[in-house]
């Protein structure tokens, strides 16, 4: 009975997979591999065809069924890849083009967001925020419905893979295994990353931890190569684990703007997998230039808790660095003020971003969900309404955290606060008695008597 239970139900599947089709409210874009083979592994390209039917987005067509466009194509992704019967792919064409009017380029990534449940708005509001907190670049998507080898296989996003490129990571791109250096110094794209790869070069973090970094671009090291890598990330964890947190030190390897930037980003999505993984520093050429963070990636953990904390408190991953950084007051304080322009100015926006979001993609969300009944969702609505109650609760909790106006601390905890006191000439005492002191925690002094 069992037996024929699990054959009853594998039937279903299939002729639900069979049944369902594309919206054809947003471009529909076809691959066709060779010989039909199926994409089966992460790292090694097949060859296939495509083109894209723009439908009535406005969007400039690509191909056509009787002039498909070569590609060569993968699986990519983790967890993305291993746990969900909706694959993500990579791919890559033999010239760059425009596809659906993005910047000219021969690679791109086809992100299934099989996890995404908040009708397929986590990624889009995380990409939406760093436009918000003017990150130098947020990778351009489309979504699109995907027909592989004549089946439907659901809702996807057309996106720029993260790269060296003048419209991408505009660095000076380093050659694979320079020697040269004073060539060495920029054109460094990493990746914090969760995973052992062959492409990595990894420290010890201050408080134990092995931190691993692949190297995306440049590709292939040299031992001179190596060798300043390594340099740079011990020498940017060293001055991070200081003791003495009005150190500007650190500020010496990292651009403070952008890991603010990228920071709040990631606190607004209470995505605790930031700082663990898909975590992407850059720099460009030069010994007076310092590493940058960015762009961002994944948000497929955001809001996958129901307390109210900083992204490093009580993570189930292993967080490396931000913990030790939130406790600067420099970086406190750049916090606070790239907080008040985003509240004042960007938040009022994002009610109207996510209706226009979810309007354009609801047919395809729904036609997903048929092809894919145990991911996504049946009612866009439902789930939009929701997302945006995640959202507001949110960023109302940071705002009383962050308000210049608001509690002493920005960041630290309570118990992490500085107090130091002085006497009225002005030295610093280390136990004092009683009598008149200035007291300063944090930044703040007041007059008390012991």
């Amino acid at each position: 009975m069992k037996k024929f239970h699990l054959i009853i139900c594998a039937l279903i599947a299939i002729i639900t997979a069979n049944a369902a089709t594309f919206s054809g409210t947003i471009p529909v874009m076809y691959i066709y591999t060779s010989n039909g083979a199926e994409i089966t592994s992460k790292d090694t390209y097949i060859d296939a065809n495509f083109y894209i039917d723009p439908k009535s987005s406005g969007y400039t067509a690509t191909g056509s069924a009787s002039s498909t466009v070569a590609m060569k194509i993968r699986g990519r992704g983790n967890t993305s890849w291993t746990n969900y019967d909706k694959k993500p792919y990579r791919f890559k064409l033999t010239v760059g083009i425009k596809l659906l009017d993005m910047p000219k380029s021969k690679n791109y990534c086809l992100l299934a967001y099989a996890d995404d449940d908040l009708a397929f708005i986590r990624n889009a509001m995380g990409f939406k925020l760093s436009k918000c907190l003017n990150l130098s670049y947020t990778p351009r998507y489309r979504p699109v419905e995907v027909m592989l080898n004549g089946s439907y296989i659901g809702l996807y996003f057309l996106t720029e893979s993260v790269r060296v490129d003048k419209d991408r990571v505009a660095i000076t791109k380093q050659n694979d295994n320079e020697t040269d250096n004073s060539l060495i110094t920029g054109g460094w794209l990493l990746e914090l990353d969760n995973a052992d790869d062959e492409a990595q070069v990894k420290i010890t973090e201050g408080n134990g931890n092995t931190m691993r970094f692949t190297y995306k671009d440049p590709e292939e090291l040299s031992s001179a190569q190596t060798n300043y890598l390594t340099g740079q990330l011990n020498s940017m964890n060293n001055a991070i684990y200081a003791t003495d947190k009005s150190s500007t030190t650190w500020e010496n390897y990292i651009n403070m703007d952008t890991l603010a930037r990228f920071y709040i980003v990631q606190e607004i999505m209470d995505n605790t997998e930031a700082f663990h993984g898909s975590t992407y520093l850059y720099k460009q050429r030069g010994t007076a230039n310092i590493w940058s963070f960015g762009p961002v990636w994944d948000f497929a953990n955001a809001y996958r808790r129901t307390e109210q904390q900083f992204i490093y408190k009580n993570s189930p991953y292993t967080q490396h660095w931000i913990a030790e950084i939130a406790k600067f007051p420099r970086f406190q304080a750049k916090v606070k003020e790239l907080w008040k322009e985003f509240y004042t100015t960007q938040y009022p926006t994002l009610s109207t971003y996510i209706d226009t979001y979810v309007s354009e993609i609801s047919s395809a969300i729904s036609s997903d969900y048929q092809r894919w009944p145990s991911y996504g969702t049946s009612n866009s609505a439902t789930m939009k309404a929701e997302f945006k109650q995640l959202l507001d609760a949110r960023i109302q909790w940071l705002n009383t955290q962050w308000d210049p106006a608001g509690i002493d601390d920005v960041i630290m905890d309570e118990n992490d606060i500085p107090i130091e006191y002085y006497n009225l000439q002005g030295v610093k005492v280390e136990n004092p008695q009683s009598g008149l002191y200035i007291r300063i925690k944090g930044n703040k002094a007041n007059k008390i008597i012991l």
